[in-house]
């Protein structure tokens, strides 16, 4: 799987194919815009003016390079969008991505599957490639005080890219992209032939940094290894067990199923990944609106709302639901809207213990 299309996931989907890769996820919610064709070989001008989603031209460019390729796309985002249990499915992971929430989320999937992934960062002529792997190092568990703060910071790359020309910077260029992109597959197929790493024959950069900046021309790995015991994020899911429910089955429905599966009258659906919000009130004077919405949606509802448009953020209280149990006020929403992604492993928890459960 490679999440993020921009000039980095360019070059890495681009040297995936050429080395022989025939099964592939692509993950990206983003659109072709004129500021990524100095940087991303992929794409043409067509694909800007017409403003076309990137995972649906890389698509498209890569079947043309090997017809045999077998390629999944997916039109959104890493941090709600794509389910565990298609994590599970994959051998490894490659982040092309430009901030730190969305690494934070690609970690917190690979550490809950148990899959080990590559990042890679570029910045106009210098980038970084790193390797995690459950177990033995994690992303989250190098962030310090101040990266934490910087998780809730995030600008698409089409935001760097407008930010830093206005300010008559290059963003980043094709050849950075290049060299990143290449030590990140190389890394990526390194992690397929694990008994090469336990012969000495390759080395792997888990638990260090590959840092290579081109204006002088430097290059260096250093030490890069943190993981806490005590670091939720890479609790490990397991064991999964499957479940015939969908996100497409009412919650009422959905909660009966695992109830006859775990053989429990009485359990609880934990949203790992979002909230669930009902409604919203005014503060100064308690006036309700109906929202019905997972919680990432909510900020894009009040913007557009004529009654709720222009007031601050800080003048709403949000009624929300993080888990939903038999007193959930609305059985018959599907689970997709309370933002549960197709192919995701449920978080359930019974008077016996706690389950993950795998959706069909």
């Amino acid at each position: 799987m490679v999440v993020g299309c921009g000039a980095l996931g360019n070059e890495v989907l681009k040297n995936l194919v050429l080395m022989g890769a025939e099964h592939l996820t692509v993950v990206d919610f983003d659109r072709v815009e004129s500021g990524n064709l100095s940087r991303s070989v992929l794409f043409t001008k067509e694909d800007a003016r017409q403003g076309r989603y990137k995972v649906d031209v890389i698509a498209e460019r890569l079947k043309a390079m090997n017809p045999r390729l077998s390629i999944r796309t997916i039109r959104g985002d890493i941090a709600y969008d794509v389910g565990l249990g298609l994590v599970r499915q994959m051998d490894v992971i490659i982040g092309c991505v430009d901030n730190r929430w969305a690494r934070y989320c690609i970690n917190r999937l690979c550490m809950r599957a148990g899959i080990p992934w590559v990042d890679g960062g570029i910045d106009a002529l210098e980038g970084t490639v790193r390797v995690f792997v459950p177990g033995r190092n994690c992303y989250a568990c190098n962030l310090g005080p101040e990266g934490l703060k910087d998780l809730s910071r995030r600008m698409p790359c089409s935001g760097v890219i407008r930010r830093e020309e206005a300010a008559g910077k290059a963003p980043t260029t094709s050849v950075i992209a290049s060299v990143i992109g290449a030590v990140q597959v190389q890394e990526a197929l390194k992690l397929l032939h694990p008994e090469l790493l336990a012969s000495g024959q390759m080395t792997s950069l888990c638990g260090r940094m590959f840092y290579y900046e081109g204006a002088q021309l430097t290059g260096r790995v250093v030490d890069f290894q943190a993981y806490d015991a005590d670091c939720p994020v890479h609790d490990r899911w397991e064991p999964v067990r499957r479940t015939s429910v969908t996100e497409s089955l009412p919650v009422g429905d959905a909660l009966a199923v695992l109830r006859r599966e775990l053989q429990s009258d009485n359990l609880t659906l934990h949203l790992s990944g979002d909230c669930f919000v009902d409604y919203v009130i005014r503060r100064d004077n308690d006036a309700r609106k109906e929202v019905m919405l997972p919680g990432r949606a909510v900020s894009a509802f009040v913007e557009q709302d004529k009654e709720l448009s222009g007031i601050p953020f800080s003048g709403l209280y949000q009624h929300e639901y993080r888990a939903v149990g038999d007193d959930f006020p609305y059985p018959s929403l599907p689970l997709s809207a309370l933002g549960i992604p197709p192919q995701d492993v449920l978080y359930v928890s019974a008077p016996t213990g706690d389950f993950y459960m795998e959706m069909v």
